[in-house]
């Protein structure tokens, strides 16, 4: 099995660089299955049904969220109908809306693909080490290729996600921090890992925020309104990943960007 992981997407350009590049991608890779995270999509804050419903349109099969997965109070409104969006899995299984994991049928195989958040300087939700247990016990009794979308902010507790899981699930890909990491490799066990996949959206800003905001934070200590960049060059981060669709251990993993710097290539 091939995937493709399109990594945050940020704002209008984040959405734009989607329905540019995206159909070009998978005539290109051809994959079978198709994850974009999509947290940031409705201007740098949460998603909406109609720009999920878009993001599928484009091509992808499954769209993952994180930390700012609530931003934007419409979710609430369409979660529970919307069978192909992955919120993490770690907030509270009792008071939290939507699903954790996702099962997508290719042929006669099945990739579960787990959306879970880190907890290093972020918000302190269950422990995602003990949630990825009980799903793997889950995603197990119905196939062996799993995927992780690990939404963290540290490398170390994402590096500490990808050796505990590794020989357990196919693939670990980070995002949240919106930098592409060139730390692709296959652990000793046969689970494909990096550490983030990058961001796609603004080319030109600070993690897709307007830079003299951010610049001025830094110079003056004093709070600052960051503002999604919304027009300008565009960026699309992405990975794929080769599967041995019997044993679910990984063969292969590459990541790419599109930007003016590196631009497509048919």
């Amino acid at each position: 099995m091939r995937i493709l992981f399109v990594g945050d997407v940020v704002g209008s350009l984040g959405r734009q660089m989607v329905s540019e590049y995206l159909p070009r991608l998978k005539h290109k890779i051809k994959p079978q299955v198709t994850i974009v995270n999509g947290e940031n999509s409705a201007a740098g804050r949460g998603i909406t049904e109609k720009i999920y419903k878009k993001i599928l349109q484009d091509g992808a099969d499954v769209v993952t969220l994180g930390n700012h997965a609530w931003d934007n109070p419409a979710i609430f409104e369409f979660i529970e109908g919307a069978p192909k969006l992955v919120r993490p899995a770690n907030f509270p299984e009792r008071t939290t809306p939507g699903r954790g994991i996702v099962y997508v049928k290719v042929n006669s195989s099945e990739l579960a693909v787990i959306n879970l958040q880190g907890r290093a300087f972020m918000v302190d939700l269950d422990d995602p080490f003990k949630k990825i247990d009980e799903l793997i016990t889950e995603a197990s009794k119905r196939t062996p290729l799993i995927f992780l979308d690990f939404h963290a902010e540290t490398t170390s507790e994402k590096q500490a996600m990808g050796w505990y899981l590794d020989g357990r699930i196919s693939a670990i890909v980070g995002t949240h921090t919106h930098v592409q990491t060139n730390d692709g490799r296959i652990l000793p066990q046969g689970t494909a890992y990096l550490t983030d996949v990058g961001m796609t959206g603004p080319y030109d800003g600070i993690l897709g925020m307007q830079k003299e905001a951010v610049i001025n934070k830094f110079m003056t200590a004093l709070p600052h309104r960051f503002e999604v960049v919304e027009q300008g060059r565009g960026i699309l981060s992405y990975c794929t990943i080769e599967l041995n669709d019997k044993t679910g251990k990984a063969q292969k993993i590459e990541h790419g960007v599109i930007n003016e710097d590196h631009p497509w290539h048919e």
